[in-house]
């Protein structure tokens, strides 16, 4: 198999721009002793990227605001919500969500 110098070049450059934030920090913060209140909020940074995220693919639809009575990704997330409160569990949030929008998609029109 042949591989031409310009692709290798793009996945080594590819590789180094994803590892480099990723362990670059890792290792010069893992010399020094945090803080207990940046610990704290550094614990909240994945809950918060993660909400950002759901939220933006819940509410925006085609750069605007969901219409509430339509939005089936936002009816199938509650049932996941519920789940994950109560049961912490990821696999049994993301079938709870998969199958309650399979479900809605089903039934309702659209």
């Amino acid at each position: 198999m042949e591989v031409r110098s310009q692709i290798l070049w793009i996945i080594l450059g590819s590789a180094a721009v994803t590892l480099i934030p990723r362990v670059l920090p890792l290792m010069v913060l893992s010399r020094f002793k945090l803080p207990d209140w940046s610990m704290r909020w550094l614990n909240h940074v994945p809950v918060s990227i993660m909400a950002a995220l759901v939220a933006q693919e819940l509410f925006i639809q085609d750069g605007k605001l969901a219409p509430l009575t339509s939005n089936t990704e936002l009816f199938a997330a509650v049932p996941a919500f519920l789940v994950a409160i109560i049961t912490r569990s990821l696999l049994g949030t993301v079938t709870v969500g998969i199958v309650s929008l399979m479900l809605l998609r089903l039934v309702l029109p659209g």
